[in-house]
C-alpha cells in the first residue's frame, strides 16, 4: 500500500519561490511516475509535473515549463517541486500523486494516477 504526504505550501508575492515536498510510504517502483497536479478554485485538477522514480525522467506542463524543477530523492523516497517565478495564476491546492506506470505518452491523464496526498495550499500575491 502506497500512501503520500504532501507539505510546503505557503503564500508568496509574485515572483517568488516555493518548494513542495511529497513523503512517500511504501515501495516506489521503477516504472512508477510520482508528480504534482493542481486545482485552482472552480477549475479543473491539472497536470504540473511528474518524474519517472527509476530513471529520473520528468515531464512538466506547458504552464509551468522553465519555472518548475520536479526531483525525487530515491533514498529517502522523497519528491520535491521548486517552483520559482510564481504568478497569481499558480494559484492553487497542489497534489502530489503516484501513478504505477508512467507513461511517456498519458503521463498528464489524471485517472492513470492511483495514490494522492492530501494537498497543500499554494497561494500568489500580486
Amino acid at each position: 500500500q502506497v500512501s503520500l504526504a504532501d507539505s510546503g505550501g505557503g503564500s508568496v508575492q509574485a515572483g517568488g519561490s516555493l518548494r513542495l515536498t511529497c513523503t512517500i510510504s511504501g515501495r516506489a517502483y521503477d516504472s512508477s511516475g510520482v508528480g504534482w497536479f493542481r486545482q485552482a478554485p472552480g477549475a479543473e485538477r491539472e497536470f504540473v509535473a511528474v518524474i519517472r522514480w527509476g530513471d529520473g525522467t520528468t515531464y512538466y506542463g506547458d504552464s509551468v515549463k522553465g519555472r518548475f524543477t520536479i526531483s525525487r530523492d530515491t533514498t529517502r523516497n522523497m519528491l520535491s517541486l521548486q517552483m520559482n517565478s510564481l504568478q497569481p495564476e499558480d494559484t492553487a491546492v497542489y497534489y502530489c500523486a503516484r501513478t504505477p506506470f508512467l507513461s511517456s505518452t498519458y503521463y498528464y491523464v489524471l485517472k492513470n494516477y492511483a495514490n494522492w496526498g492530501q494537498g497543500t495550499q499554494v497561494t500568489v500575491s500580486s
